[in-house]
């Protein structure tokens, strides 16, 4: 008799996407979440609990600037403040991705893995563009 095999599947990961509100762009983003980080995480307040906090965990708060996805962080955790708001706790530690054109939105938007930009450190090269110029040659369909 053959032992049993049981199967894991892997749920794809699952992620958030949220406005760097009074960012121009992804400089100015780093310079903030590094003035903001405290011993490797940093915070986002938002209103509402994400109903899939659980998918979540170990997911990317990827951040829009200008209509675009220029970078992210991962999600540690949710914690309830006192002020009934929930905090977002982030490792500190930024990522540039490959400039994508999001819509802005308020709050935050789930962003399913498929649809996540990839990392810039595939040393293509297209990570670097500024966001505007990636926006034009998307368009134009040339990556």
């Amino acid at each position: 008799m053959c032992p049993r095999r049981t199967h894991v599947r892997s749920m794809p990961q699952l992620h958030l996407t949220r406005v760097a509100v009074a960012c121009p762009d992804y400089p100015s983003l780093a310079a903030r979440i590094e003035s903001r980080a405290e011993g490797g995480e940093v915070r986002f307040a938002t209103r509402m609990r994400p109903k899939r906090t659980a998918e979540l965990i170990g997911g990317r708060l990827h951040f829009i600037v200008r209509h675009t996805l220029v970078g992210r962080v991962e999600i540690l955790r949710f914690e309830d403040r006192d002020d009934g708001r929930i905090d977002i706790v982030c490792a500190a530690a930024l990522e540039r991705v490959h400039p994508q054109p999001k819509r802005a939105h308020q709050g935050w938007r789930y962003l399913a893995d498929a649809d996540a930009p990839k990392g810039a450190d595939d040393a293509s090269g297209v990570g670097d563009l500024p966001p505007a110029l990636y926006r034009e040659l998307a368009e134009l369909m040339l990556i």
